[in-house]
């Protein structure tokens, strides 16, 4: 069972869940929207049986600790060092990196301009944000799949997703969630300030950094083909982007909720991962 701990960083305190010893391979685990550590409870599991060290925290805005009010607080760049700051103070100087959704864009981000720190990196759904950029502008099936963050963006968002006892917000995790995590989720994100520090993350991304450039270190890149999200071109292209040891994986009839939904396989192909790469 995983433990809740707090974690202090100079930007505030963040909730996390922690399982595994803590002598053992450290590995730092990011959420995505709209969710929190508790996505990643049966990975946390099978780490913490495997004598990892394994951490998942509520990030940025998610952390009631860490919920800054302005929009540039939530930039790539404060995101990624978060990441440093919270593996500064688990005393890990080189760690595993996981991340699903908002959380495997970070990661991708924290694996380009720290790759001394990161051990190995796991993208689940997201693919890396350069031919995913490029999708979004160039691709029509990806413009049609981002559409929605163009509506997360806008000033009333929050209103349409609360409304009508969340039944929008609820709607995102298309059945493919666990109820009680679903249930979790909307009642964390209905707390006052919650869910707009959340979309915040998305109103940030007009102060975008640019490119980030190759990823050298060991990546598996994990997609589904049932994703409303993420289509084919910037999944299959993102194996243009990692000049070191990659992996590709395709899970067919999954949806974008690949840790809850697809618990057992993300789990095995990550463990593999790990243990490919040990050095």
């Amino acid at each position: 069972m995983a433990e809740h701990i707090q974690i202090p960083t100079p930007a505030g305190t963040f909730d996390a869940l922690s399982a595994g010893p803590e002598d053992g391979r450290p590995v730092l685990l990011l959420h995505g929207f709209p969710e929190a550590a508790q996505q990643w409870t049966e990975q946390l599991a099978v780490l913490g049986g495997a004598e990892c060290h394994a951490v998942a925290p509520d990030q940025r805005g998610y952390s009631p600790g860490v919920r800054p009010e302005q929009v540039l607080d939530y930039r790539m760049e404060e995101l990624v060092g978060d990441v440093l700051s919270i593996a500064g103070h688990l005393g890990w100087d080189r760690f595993d990196l996981v991340g699903h959704d908002w959380g495997a864009a970070v990661a991708w981000a924290t694996a380009a301009a720290h790759p001394d720190r990161v051990r190995t990196l796991t993208a689940v759904s997201v693919p890396h944000p350069d031919p995913f950029g490029d999708a979004v502008r160039g691709d029509e099936d990806q413009q049609q799949r981002s559409a929605y963050m163009r509506v997360f963006r806008t000033a009333g968002a929050e209103r349409t997703l609360l409304d009508d006892g969340a039944r929008a917000l609820r709607g995102v995790y298309g059945g493919a969630v666990p109820q009680h995590h679903v249930d979790d989720y909307v009642q964390r994100l209905s707390e006052p300030g919650a869910l707009t520090a959340a979309l915040n993350w998305y109103r940030a991304m007009r102060y975008g950094g640019g490119r980030i450039g190759p990823i050298a270190v060991p990546t598996l890149y994990v997609w589904s083909t049932e994703d409303v999200a993420i289509g084919s071109t910037a999944a299959l292209a993102t194996a243009d982007h990692v000049t070191g040891p990659y992996r590709f994986e395709m899970l067919e009839d999954i949806s974008h909720w690949i840790p809850e939904q697809a618990p057992e396989a993300l789990s095995r192909m990550l463990l593999e991962h790990l243990l490919a790469h040990q050095g």
